[in-house]
């Protein structure tokens, strides 16, 4: 051992901020707990090494003699031998008391306002202080708006329910920015704080509204009439899908597209509409139950994902037909073919024969690499001619 080896007051300050850093010494505090003098065993020179170098030896030694008793108390072992004498080396360095602990490492003001954020927990929501326990640091990263994350607990457990939105949260400095901004620690003092019954733990804590069983915000749906002889007031609607999916449209058939240009541009067709999916259709069709006794045709990407979203609509409907979605499109237009960024290869049950020759061909690259016809390359000819068959 060199003497860079021996141990210095800097080590120890060391060794008792790694304690700090782990959690250890706020955990007493949290808990209320009885300070235990902290040991921190002082590693110095040997015998060999006092009989060899013993100058340095001894300025160590004094450094140690000159520590300040009120930041550490100094103990002591006897060593010595024939060649250099009997000597008292330093081998442990204890702190007494937390006063000494909190001066050593400069830490005094931060303790004082965790005890303080303690105490407001404590006669707020004092199941809480487990948490404060478990993560006290991020009790002092968030201290500036821990009583705001605390009152939003205690608010919600009072107040959350289906019938409330987020923005309905009424505390003082806390709007929906605010549940953003602080939703991981949210989250731990929610799960910590509410009943069972009002967590949906199948819910990432990335869908708060949902995990929280609090009101989501409306989805919505884009729908056209499409018969010429439509004598409502709105060619176009653009409507809650709540109360589309109890107020069906009177037509028998129904187009839905993906893409907006197109859905724009759909011609005529008597005792029709067409509604924009949007990328969105998989979700959106799943709550038009009415559907189920309507005609309906879907038209997405010639694409793996276009058929994979095709597949997952006729899980809940499952009698919708495809359409401009086969081998003859995909060949008519081989101008306009462009590459998949990232395919899929997963197995899709539930589509046609000829929707899964198409598929595999996709997949296979049999007519090339990772090929893909967007919906808005589709010639309005072909559009045109695809309703008249339909």
């Amino acid at each position: 051992m060199s003497s860079r080896d021996w141990t210095t007051e800097a080590d120890i300050v060391a060794a008792l901020r790694r304690r700090w850093t782990r959690g250890e010494l706020l955990r007493q505090v949290a808990d209320g707990a009885v300070w235990e003098p902290v040991g921190i065993p002082v590693r110095g020179p040997s015998l060999s090494e006092i009989g060899s170098d013993f100058g340095r030896a001894q300025d160590w030694v004094t450094k140690w003699a000159k520590a300040d008793p009120r930041r550490l108390r100094i103990q002591y072992k006897t060593v010595g031998g024939r060649s250099i004498g009997t000597n008292q080396l330093p081998e442990k360095a204890w702190i007494d008391t937390p006063e000494q602990a909190w001066a050593l490492l400069g830490v005094a003001a931060q303790v004082q306002r965790f005890r303080e954020l303690l105490d407001f927990t404590v006669q707020t929501a004092a199941p809480l202080v487990a948490r404060m326990s478990a993560h006290p640091h991020r009790v002092l990263d968030n201290e500036h708006r821990w009583p705001q994350l605390i009152n939003t607990v205690t608010w919600l457990a009072a107040h959350g329910s289906p019938d409330l939105y987020l923005r309905q949260v009424d505390v003082p400095g806390v709007d929906t920015k605010f549940f953003e901004a602080n939703r991981t620690v949210l989250c731990d003092l929610l799960d910590a704080y509410l009943p069972d019954d009002r967590i949906d733990r199948t819910r990432p804590p990335s869908d708060f509204v949902g995990r929280y069983r609090l009101r989501r915000k409306p989805s919505y749906a884009r729908l056209r009439y499409l018969d010429p002889s439509h004598g409502g007031p709105f060619s176009e609607i653009t409507v809650r899908v709540d109360e589309l999916a109890s107020q069906p449209p009177p037509y028998r058939r129904v187009f839905v597209v993906e893409n907006e240009t197109t859905y724009l541009a759909f011609p005529h067709v008597d005792e029709a509409v067409v509604i924009l999916g949007g990328g969105y259709a998989v979700s959106l069709l799943r709550h038009l139950v009415w559907l189920r006794d309507r005609e309906v045709l879907y038209w997405g990407d010639i694409d793996t994902h276009g058929l994979r979203i095709l597949r997952l609509i006729r899980e809940s409907l499952p009698h919708i037909r495809s359409m401009l979605m086969d081998h003859e499109t995909l060949l008519d237009h081989r101008e306009h073919w462009a590459m998949e960024d990232v395919p899929t290869t997963q197995p899709l049950p539930l589509l046609t024969t000829a929707e899964r020759r198409l598929y595999d061909d996709l997949v296979e690259d049999t007519l090339g690499r990772s090929i893909r016809l967007e919906q808005e390359r589709v010639r309005i000819s072909a559009l045109r001619a695809a309703v008249d068959r339909a």
